[in-house]
């Protein structure tokens, strides 16, 4: 049995006042009935990038509605039409009562205000109260049901009052404050209109800035109104003309329904809420009496003070997290941040999918596939499991092992988890899936203007990381392709040359003496043309692999092309190159008695020591241990790839 009811709330953009008031009212009535709250919050409609609404709105997907007493939807905060039906569609198969607000959606639960109505008296003020017909219009998005209610109202005045609806004073926007100034600049290259009437208040307050930036004035010129009387609305100059609605009494209503339907409780189905018209000094009216003005000081302070102090959390973040070279490193940066939003507790929350393009047992191939190919990358869900590479709790950070996915987090619903408010938020790049914060029981995620910034501070960190660790081992994989020899998994010429060659030069600063050996496999040519090249290939990484074993000290080895392997070392004597010659020659015997080969392995070596010379050439060494090796091997030619003249000799065998 549960200790507590919890209720799933879906919501986007929570750092606006309509969203705030509504999650206030649901925050208020489950502290006072016990009911625990978790929340799914998205930062949409951020600018014009589909990449990263669609990987904000992808938190959605985490929510399992079935494993909740309730589920409240606010539903039109989702601008991304698609995923808001998704959404519903998931919702409406859970066999739970679900609470939808501002959008009437047949069999759930709905709380809506008269949209129609409320625009209908503003923008008949304007008629009858003010007589303005010039009335232009800045509509929100077409696929927002608010949106089109208040269209749709708007025009319907018009008609029933005679004047005509001309698109050109129809501005469509998306309720940001950006498209209140880029309607005026529309509107300005045709007459001034009377009154800009707007569908939201972010965008009345565009719409003003922007008059007030071309010199006209506000009411005496152009009248503007807006719509939900946010505080900022409230207490701007002109305070603007709006329409109040109940906020946090929708919240609270919207948290009843579900606990009247628990319970049994007959209750409507559909709950239409008042508003209130508030005309104020934008439309030359003053009949909403304004603040305060020394409440409006302390107000403002402390807004200014906590804002103040976000910024400087938000940005020592940023910098603290830049350029973090591994996983550990990053999560060991952030601990003092999570202490600082003084919350209950925090959980990163990483999908496999990370882990697997970080870490180092990973074959270089996939890694390199899952780096090159965007089909590697998850956009849906989060995948099966979660890790969990940062946990606090009650004051301290805690380990947490890997969960399933589907659990959102573990112990959640557990009868000994305490009451509280969980919000959990995503972290992505782009469209492309990171993971998952949650933190429970801070003011943080609501008080703060910056809340969506600290979450990506962890999301920009964290993709962060993966790049540096991508770089790091791609650039460790381009540059073994360029020095190491593909097939036999030994040096190439480059990888010999870039190994011997500060070697070599200190063997010339201070006189000491080098060993170049020369090897040259016998009867390759036979071995490719009898058994096939495979055989021959097979022999090639034998003859490798016999070199790596002899060569136990300072040597450097690489196949130089073909049949042909050089051993490079300094320091070396007659003796010591011979007996190394002689330990080769072992290991070709023990190969050929255990392998069983259908031909023998063999090979033919020279080598060659010199104590070098300033403007000495490593590979002329090379040329006269390749000579030395050919003296052996009296029936071949000289090796195809040497042409440089030999030095005089010191020693040669």
């Amino acid at each position: 049995m549960r200790q507590h009811m919890h209720i799933a709330v879906i919501v986007s953009t929570i750092d606006e006042e309509y969203q705030s008031g509504i999650l206030s009212g649901i925050r208020q009535f489950a502290f006072a009935n016990g009911i625990t709250l978790e929340q799914f919050i998205a930062f949409g409609n951020i600018g014009d990038n589909a990449g990263h609404d669609t990987g904000e709105y992808n938190i959605f997907s985490l929510a399992d509605f079935n494993q909740f007493d309730g589920v409240i939807l606010l539903i039109n905060t989702i601008q991304n039409q698609a995923c808001a039906e998704a959404v519903l569609e998931r919702v409406r198969s859970a066999n739970v009562p679900v609470v939808c607000i501002d959008k009437d959606v047949p069999e759930l639960y709905t709380i809506c205000i008269d949209n129609e109505k409320a625009m209908q008296d503003i923008v008949e003020h304007f008629i009858l109260h003010h007589g303005y017909t010039k009335i232009n219009y800045v509509s929100g998005p077409d696929d927002n049901i608010d949106s089109r209610q208040r269209l749709k109202a708007y025009k319907d005045v018009l008609t029933r009052y005679g004047i005509p609806v001309e698109e050109q004073r129809i501005y469509h926007g998306n309720f940001l404050s950006r498209d209140g100034m880029n309607a005026v600049q529309k509107f300005l290259q045709t007459s001034l209109p009377q009154v800009i009437v707007c569908a939201n208040d972010t965008m009345a307050i565009g719409v003003m800035n922007s008059l007030t930036m071309h010199g006209i004035r506000v009411p005496e010129d152009v009248a503007v109104s807006g719509f939900d009387y946010i505080y900022n609305a409230r207490n701007y100059a002109p305070s603007l003309t709006s329409v109040e609605r109940p906020l946090e009494r929708v919240g609270q209503l919207a948290c009843r329904k579900i606990l009247n339907h628990i319970e049994g409780i007959p209750q409507e189905r559909s709950e239409m809420m008042e508003t209130i018209c508030r005309f104020s000094q934008s439309c030359g009216c003053h009949e909403t009496p304004l603040m305060d003005t020394d409440e409006f000081k302390k107000r403002n302070f402390t807004v200014l003070d906590s804002f103040t102090t976000d910024v400087s959390l938000v940005s020592r973040m940023a910098s603290a997290l830049t350029e973090c070279a591994s996983l550990e490193n990053c999560t060991e940066r952030l601990r003092p941040f999570i202490e600082e939003i003084q919350c209950r507790e925090f959980y990163l929350c990483l999908c496999d999918n990370y882990r697997q393009g970080i870490r180092a047992d990973e074959t270089e191939e996939n890694y390199l596939l899952h780096i090159l190919s965007p089909d590697k990358y998850l956009v849906r869900g989060y995948g099966e499991r979660m890790l969990v590479p940062l946990a606090y709790r009650n004051g301290r950070f805690i380990d947490m092992p890997d969960f399933q996915t589907s659990e959102m987090l573990p112990g959640l619903f557990s009868p000994e988890n305490e009451r509280g408010d969980y919000y959990f938020m995503p972290l992505h790049i782009g469209e492309r899936t990171i993971g998952y914060c949650v933190i429970k029981d801070s003011q943080f995620p609501v008080a703060s203007k910056l809340f969506h910034h600290f979450i990506t501070n962890i999301s920009n960190s964290l993709e962060s990381v993966r790049k540096i660790i991508s770089l790091d081992r791609t650039t460790q994989k381009l540059n073994k392709l360029y020095t190491i020899d593909t097939l036999a998994n030994i040096n190439n010429r480059n990888g010999f040359r870039i190994g011997a060659q500060h070697v070599f030069q200190d063997c010339i600063k201070f006189c000491r003496p080098v060993m170049v050996m020369f090897l040259d496999m016998d009867g390759l040519k036979y071995i490719n043309d009898t058994f096939g090249h495979k055989a021959g290939d097979n022999a090639i990484c034998c003859m490798a692999d016999i070199l790596i074993k002899a060569c136990t000290e300072q040597e450097v080895c690489c196949r130089f092309g073909g049949d042909e392997f050089i051993i490079f070392a300094p320091d070396y004597t007659d003796e010591k190159a011979q007996a190394l010659s002689e330990k080769i020659q072992e290991l070709l015997k023990e190969t050929n008695q255990r392998k069983r080969f259908s031909y023998t392995l063999a090979a033919s070596s020279g080598y060659y020591i010199t104590v070098p010379k300033a403007g000495m050439n490593l590979f002329q060494l090379v040329t006269a241990a390749d000579r030395v090796m050919y003296e052996e091997k009296k029936r071949r030619k000289n090796s195809r790839y040497l042409k440089t003249e030999t030095p005089a000799s010191d020693s040669a065998q």
